[in-house]
């Protein structure tokens, strides 16, 4: 994609405040350091920065959802239907390709066009992280406009999305889940016997369970999310969250010998869900932005942002889940424990984890590059996720591209170039769209090119991540200022949320067949 480049990126493209805003926090790093390591002044601009990124759009609630393109009380009230940031536009057809052909824009050819920071590990916690609240519709046939989604990280991947699933998966001693030990390791039990669910495990689900043969039914790990088993990253996450669950739960039984199995499980749970959104909130999102600032999940920050207009209740829009479909970032082949498999191998691909450990996959994934977000680097594997993420924007009218830039205040683009500098892709769109009004969101998210060499994420994209990845994390009632404290996750709780930063730290406390020093990371090592 490097041929016929242009730079696309200007104050004409983004807009003065966007483009000196961006520039600002990318260059600059002496400033930014000295910045950083003062306490009171850290946590000033750490509170501005958030709050500022979520202001970028108009706070929920919004006035529409997927239920109809008027205000009334149940839209207002109904999350089995998808927030939605625009009211819906009916598209002209004659100006827009089919959706077959506009996910012909995204299929990877002979090479994969790598991403200049991420590893493997980052798509693989993005899929989990996300699937855990950006929930489509489980019935059939499914509806676009409706979802599956309790709209809270709440760690339904590990606990289920209801209580019936919690307690399938409950010892009711000791706080624990249920688990087993295989070469040294803890893994969740079976989900099945003889190509069937056990009873015990009746109120827990598999997508496209039909479609598996008795013998892949059998290595199927009993977990809270019907896709707990998609693929072996989603897996592994799993996995390693099971085992800090049970570690935490060991650990408070010690210091608190009175508490009861409930108040041992529900005080691990709570210090769990605020320990993933610490990791999205220090390591993910830290990676997903160039800044040169480090956002950090500050306990006096839900004192300052619960006042901000903002906080409101969660509810996941439909624009947040497409935005989210980073499909590219998945090589056509996987590193796992020494081999390299296709990746098709590698879904339903949890049998594939306890030969070589738990250790070994994750830094099996820290050491493989990513590819590229963006258009032509998506293995055709997955084509149809792209057909469909297309017919379900049109199913539902979701604006064009240029309406969301306006909405996310971008200046509206004018042609083609200034969507992508790159000649291959402009020509692309071109060649598809009667015009750049009439380009589909979905399209122009991932044609759009980043705001800069080293960036992850084109600015657009960027934008609508951090407005709603930073309002749907602070407003988890854990983090509110009554709750946020030793009373909800005991001492010992707090003392593990504030020394755990990253990834690394969870997994090397919880690999004792095999404690040896792992690099697991986010980003490549020589980007670090």
């Amino acid at each position: 994609m490097a041929s016929g480049r242009t730079s696309a990126r200007s104050i004409a493209t983004d807009g003065a405040a966007n483009r000196v805003r961006f520039l600002a926090l990318t260059r600059g790093r002496p400033f930014w350091d000295l910045a950083q390591r003062v306490g009171p002044v850290r946590r000033r601009l750490n509170a501005s920065l958030i709050d500022h990124a979520i202001r970028e759009m108009p706070p929920r609630p919004e006035p529409l959802s997927t239920m109809a393109d008027y205000t009334s009380w149940a839209s207002l009230t109904d999350r089995t239907f998808s927030g939605r940031h625009l009211p819906p536009v009916a598209g002209d057809q004659d100006g827009r390709p089919t959706p077959e052909r506009a996910a012909d824009l995204f299929t990877r050819g002979d090479a994969m066009i790598p991403c200049p920071r991420s590893t493997v590990l980052f798509a693989y916690f993005a899929q989990w992280f996300t699937d855990g609240f950006l929930r489509g519709d489980t019935n059939v046939p499914r509806d676009p406009r409706k979802n599956s989604s309790n709209h809270h990280i709440d760690l339904n991947q590990l606990y289920g999305l209801d209580e019936a699933a919690t307690a399938a998966l409950r010892t009711f001693d000791g706080g624990l889940l249920k688990s087993r030990l295989v070469n040294g390791g803890e893994f969740p039990p079976p989900l099945c016997e003889k190509g069937r669910i056990k009873p015990e495990f009746s109120a827990l689900s598999v997508i496209r369970f039909a479609e598996l043969t008795d013998a892949q039914r059998d290595t199927l790990f009993a977990t809270g999310s019907d896709r707990g088993n998609i693929q072996i990253g989603f897996t592994m996450l799993t996995v390693l969250f099971l085992r800090e669950h049970n570690r935490v739960a060991r650990l408070l039984a010690e210091r608190h010998p009175r508490w009861d199995d409930e108040r041992l499980f529900q005080t691990a749970r709570n210090i769990l869900i605020v320990l993933l959104i610490k990791l999205v909130v220090e390591e993910y999102i830290n990676h997903i932005t160039p800044y040169h600032f480090r956002f950090t999940l500050d306990p006096r920050l839900s004192t300052t942002l619960a006042r901000a207009s903002w906080h409101r209740e969660n509810w996941a829009s439909v624009e947040f889940n497409l935005v989210y479909r980073w499909h590219s970032l998945i090589p056509s082949t996987l590193a796992v424990g020494g081999r390299e498999l296709p990746m098709a191998e590698t879904l339903v691909g949890g049998a594939l984890i306890p030969g070589p450990g738990l250790g070994r996959l994750f830094e099996d994934a820290s050491r493989q590059r990513a590819g590229r977000i963006g258009l032509f680097n998506t293995d055709p594997v997955l084509r149809a996720v792209d057909v469909d993420s297309i017919a379900d924007s049109r199913a539902l009218n979701l604006a064009p591209y240029n309406s969301y830039r306006e909405h996310c205040r971008f200046p509206r683009v004018r042609r083609f170039e200034q969507v992508s500098g790159d000649a291959r892709v402009s020509g692309a769109l071109r060649e598809l769209y009667r015009s750049v009004d009439d380009l589909d969101l979905y399209v122009g998210l991932f044609a759009e090119e980043p705001g800069a060499p080293n960036a992850i994420l084109p600015p657009l994209l960027t934008k609508i991540i951090a407005i709603d990845a930073f309002s749907q994390a602070l407003t988890n009632p854990l983090l509110a200022p009554r709750v946020f404290n030793a009373e909800t996750f005991s001492p010992t709780g707090m003392e593990i949320i504030a020394t755990t930063r990253t990834l690394s730290d969870v997994l090397h406390r919880n690999v004792p067949e095999d404690p040896r020093p792992r690099f697991v990371s986010l980003t490549r090592r020589e980007e670090r």
